[in-house]
Formats: structure tokens, C-alpha cells, sequence
């Protein structure tokens, strides 16, 4: 039996539209999943929408929507932009199906079963963009969150269930030093220990029935209360598999090998979640990797600003094989990476139209009409060296450093041997062994753009090699 990967990314909130930031994440887990499959492993990607939130009904209240309704439309918004992506789900779990609200019940009663839910009156200052409480250590100097400044926290005052999470302060410390859940760039996993080390506190996981207004999974036992999103949130990972109403598809699935998410959301998927997990005697995910975020023209990304970028805009503009390769190339996977309608223009010039497209256009061209062997390359032949260690660390732009060395081989071997100049059997070993360069470039870019690498694999595949449009038009 072929080995299982199971990988989800973060679950993003179906409260808006889609913006690039969301097409970066799902990029990366695509690639993941593409190589993956290329190494011969059972692959399984999931992603889902985040729709029972108080985010989900503020937003629908202000678009005069019903709830269900709202989320109809933003999430197929989602399901619309990966697909213009070229991006694949395995599984699309929405927080509102049927059996995730079964799954989530599940999960808090073997919590609770395990001693490890309790009520209690809180006061403590909350940020809806964030749907998560704070302390005011953990605040900016205005007093405001991180990662929505300018947005002021609600006082919020209210019975509600807590999970134990005091209760596994030396667990976690254990956890994340030994790397058994193994925290990707190291950076991040300093973080998630500093956090850890200040002492872990108990969280709150359920809101009132009234300020949740009915909306979300209701705890067991007891109807005045709806589950606080990042427990429920967090579980459409596990319901999507199973858990709770397919225990033969979870036992196949379960644990997850890779969480892909953002830095703002480390603590909840490095320790909230495991610690849920733990307590309900679920398996473990095995690795995190922690990505950067995007800024616009050196801004982060806001509404207010106005700067947010519309992925269908530049999927339009640019084509998905050249949004794949900027955002994987041009953003270094490990921090924080800009976007810009100049530096893509650049990129795309210099790489995609003069790099790759003008290698295969002439080489098409001096090897039309003329006929040779070729063989598909398996892809372990080539999955070596820089390439492959950069893609099992999860630095994208590293591997395709890697592949556009290769490119400017392949052209340096093409300039030196000047195959124009050449005629009979030496043109036909010039021009074969430029075509075996190109078949080995298209195989390590199946993972980043598999519709150029699929291009150019039928042409060059032979007997017969034919010349074709420029992959990449050059832009004005």
C-alpha cells in the first residue's frame, strides 16, 4: 500500500471575499500536494470554510443576508478562485454541513468526558477580527491586537466553558521542543515555546446562545450555549475525515502529517488544537509549517487602505501558471513577501517570457520536423539534491532557484554548441540532449505550474517535435 499524506490548510472565514493572501496559502498546499503524489504517496488535501463565527453574522447582518445565504455565496467565492488556480480539495468541509455539527459534538464530549470542560464567568477584552479573547500583555501600545490594529476590543462579560489547557503546560513543552509535533520555520517554533513557557491558561470555548444568536454547533447537554469558534473552527479538520460519522474513513486519514497556515494563527493550531486533540485521546498532527503574509506595494493588506488584491483580477491579467509561479518564487515561504503589479512584470519577463518561454520556443524551432526518441523521466530520477531538500523544508522559492539554474544551463549549452551552425548527426545530438534538459525542467515544474510543465511535456514528448505560441507572451 502506497504511503498516506494527509495535509490540510487553514480554514479561511467566509465573511468576504477572497484576496490573494488566501490564493498564497492554497498555492503552497497544492504544491504540497502535487509533489507528493509525484513521490507515489495516498495523498489527501483538505480545506474547508470557517462559517460559524460572531464575524459571520455581522457580516451578513450588514449585507442584509441570511446566514446560510451569505455563506452560500462567499465560500463558493473560494471554491471559484482555487478552481481558477488550478488548485484541488480533496475534501471541502463547511463548518455548516450537517456532519461536522455531529463531529464537533463528538469531540467536546470526549473532552468533557476526560475531565476537561468546565463553566465559569469570565470578563475579558475580545477581538471579533480574531475571534479570540486577550490579555493586555498581549496587546500593542494602544491596546490593541496585533494583528487588527486600529480595531478597538469589546469588554465582553459572560458565562461560558473553559477547556484545561493549564493542565498540559509540560506536555507541550515537551511536544514542541522534541519536534514530535515539528514547527516549520524555526522561527515559529521559538514563538510557539515562548508562548508556552509563560504559562498556559485556560480558554474559553463556548459563547452565549444570545451573543452568538443561535449560530454555530450547540453544546451537548447544554442549548444556552453555541461552541466558540476555534474549537469548532479547528475540528472541521478532523470532522472532514470522519470523525465522529466515518470511523473507517479517520482511521485511514488521521493523524494529519501537515497543517499549512498562517503566522497570525500559530498559537491556536500549534497548541489549542493539539491540546483539544490530546484530551479527547485523537491522534496528534505530526508538522506545522508557518508561512509569512503578503503586503501590497510594502502595506499590508486592508480594506481601508484599499489595497486588498482581487486574485481573480490578476488571474485574468497574468494567467494562473504566472500567479502560481510569483507567489511562490518571489515570496520567500518563511516570512513576509510583497506584492506589486511592477515587480510581476519584471518576474514574468525576466523568468516566464524571456527564461523559460524563449528556451523551449527555440528549441522547438531548430528541432521542428526533425524526428527523436524521447522517454518520460521518472520523477525520482530527478527529485535530488537542492531541489528536493528545499521542498521537503517547504522553501518553494528555493526550488525554483533550483529549476531556473537549469534553465540558464540549458541556454548557456544551446549558445555554446550553436546548433544553427550544425548540420546532420552533431545537430541531432546538440538538439537531443537540449530536448532531454527541457524534459527534466518540465518534470521538476509539475509541482508550480502543471499546465506549462504539461505543455511542454506533449511537446517535446516526440517522435516529431513541433513549434507552438510563446508559453509566456512577453508584456508591455
Amino acid at each position: 500500500m502506497a504511503k498516506k499524506f494527509f495535509l490540510h490548510s487553514a480554514i479561511p472565514y467566509v465573511n468576504a471575499a477572497p484576496h490573494i493572501g488566501h490564493a498564497q496559502e492554497f498555492i503552497y498546499s497544492d504544491i504540497i500536494r502535487r509533489y507528493h503524489k509525484l513521490l507515489g504517496e495516498d495523498v489527501l488535501y483538505l480545506s474547508g470554510a470557517d462559517e460559524n463565527g460572531l464575524k459571520i453574522i455581522q457580516a451578513a447582518e450588514k449585507a442584509g443576508l441570511d446566514p446560510h445565504k451569505f455563506c452560500d455565496i462567499h465560500q463558493q467565492e473560494f471554491l471559484d478562485v482555487a478552481d481558477k488556480l488550478n488548485i484541488h480539495f480533496d475534501i471541502w468541509q463547511r463548518g455548516t454541513n450537517k456532519n461536522h455539527f455531529l463531529s464537533s459534538q463528538k469531540l467536546w464530549e470526549l473532552c468533557a468526558k476526560n475531565g476537561d470542560i468546565y463553566k465559569k464567568s469570565y470578563e475579558g477584552l475580545y477581538c471579533i477580527g480574531c475571534e479570540a479573547f486577550y490579555t493586555s500583555d498581549e496587546l500593542n501600545e494602544n491596546g490593541e491586537c496585533f494583528e487588527h490594529p486600529g480595531r478597538k476590543l469589546d469588554v465582553v462579560s459572560e458565562e461560558n466553558y473553559f477547556f484545561r489547557l493549564s493542565k498540559y503546560q509540560k506536555f507541550f513543552e515537551d511536544l514542541i521542543s522534541s519536534d514530535t509535533l515539528a514547527i516549520i520555520p524555526q522561527v515559529r517554533k521559538n514563538e510557539a515555546l515562548a508562548f508556552i513557557k509563560k504559562g498556559l491558561e485556560d480558554f474559553s470555548i463556548s459563547r452565549t446562545k444570545t451573543r452568538a444568536k443561535g449560530w454555530g454547533v450547540p453544546v451537548p447537554g447544554d442549548p444556552d450555549q453555541i461552541m466558540y469558534v476555534w474549537f469548532d473552527a479547528n475540528n472541521i479538520y478532523y470532522s472532514g475525515i470522519g470523525l465522529g460519522w466515518n470511523d473507517m474513513l479517520f482511521s485511514k486519514w488521521a493523524p494529519a502529517d501537515l497543517m499549512v497556515i498562517g503566522k497570525g494563527i500559530l498559537r491556536f493550531h500549534a497548541v489549542y488544537w493539539p491540546a483539544v486533540l490530546k484530551s479527547a485521546g485523537l491522534p496528534l498532527p505530526k508538522q506545522l509549517f508557518v508561512h509569512g503574509y503578503l503586503t501590497v506595494d510594502g502595506q499590508k493588506m486592508s480594506k481601508t487602505v484599499g489595497n486588498v488584491v482581487d486574485p481573480v483580477e490578476i488571474l485574468g491579467q497574468f494567467g494562473t501558471d504566472a500567479v502560481r509561479y510569483y507567489l511562490a518564487r518571489e515570496i520567500p515561504s518563511y516570512g513576509d513577501g510583497d506584492y506589486s503589479v511592477r515587480r510581476f512584470k519584471e518576474l514574468y519577463n525576466a523568468d516566464l517570457a524571456n527564461g523559460l518561454g524563449n528556451l523551449i520556443a527555440r528549441v522547438a524551432k531548430l528541432a521542428c520536423n526533425l524526428t527523436f526518441e524521447t522517454e518520460p523521466l521518472n520523477f525520482s530520477d530527478v527529485n535530488k539534491n537542492e531541489y528536493k531538500k528545499a521542498l521537503e523544508e517547504y522553501r518553494f522559492n528555493d526550488a525554483l532557484v533550483a529549476i531556473w539554474e537549469k534553465v540558464k544551463t540549458s541556454d548557456k549549452y544551446i549558445d555554446e554548441n550553436e546548433p544553427w551552425k550544425l548540420t546532420g548527426e552533431k545537430l541531432h545530438t546538440v538538439l537531443g540532449q537540449a530536448i532531454q534538459q527541457i524534459i527534466e525542467i518540465a518534470t521538476l515544474l509539475q509541482s508550480f505550474l502543471p499546465d506549462t510543465s504539461e505543455k511542454i511535456l506533449q511537446q517535446f514528448k516526440g517522435p516529431t517535435i513541433t513549434s507552438q505560441p510563446s508559453l509566456f507572451p512577453r508584456l508591455q
